[in-house]
């Protein structure tokens, strides 16, 4: 399952954008309203969970500076991958999409798939105030 939040445009450099996405506890920033829970428990690994939903750990897989960061799951039942493309659209301006591949059972994707993508959607439209 393959999914894309929408673009948004941010008053920062590709570098800037970068540098808060590779921070891990800056993804709390991000999190939508009905987050219940949120821990770092290392440089490149958090946990997070939302209200009625099991708790998830993301773990940065992959930094390419200053155009993509990769964050996957770290343990757990289900394996995805969160994926940051950032890319420069003038000195100090940049474009940031969120795209989220999994493998899963048709039934698991058609639970999921609604939740996800309103989940990447608030985090790519969260960025605009947070970085």
């Amino acid at each position: 399952m393959n999914l894309e939040s929408p673009k948004v445009t941010l008053n920062k450099s590709p570098q800037e954008a970068f540098d808060f996405l590779s921070e891990v506890k800056n993804f709390e920033k991000l999190m939508p309203e009905n987050i219940s829970k949120f821990e770092v428990l290392d440089n490149d690994k958090f946990l997070f969970a939302l209200k009625g939903m099991p708790e998830i750990v993301l773990k940065k897989k992959e930094a390419i500076a200053p155009n993509r960061i990769v964050l996957g799951a770290a343990g757990g039942k289900l394996d995805f991958s969160l994926t940051g493309n950032i890319i420069e659209t003038s000195a100090n301006t940049s474009d940031v999409q969120l795209t989220f591949d999994g493998e899963f059972n048709a039934m698991m994707a058609m639970m999921i798939k609604g939740p996800i993508s309103k989940f990447i959607e608030t985090l790519v439209t969260n960025m605009k105030t947070a970085i």
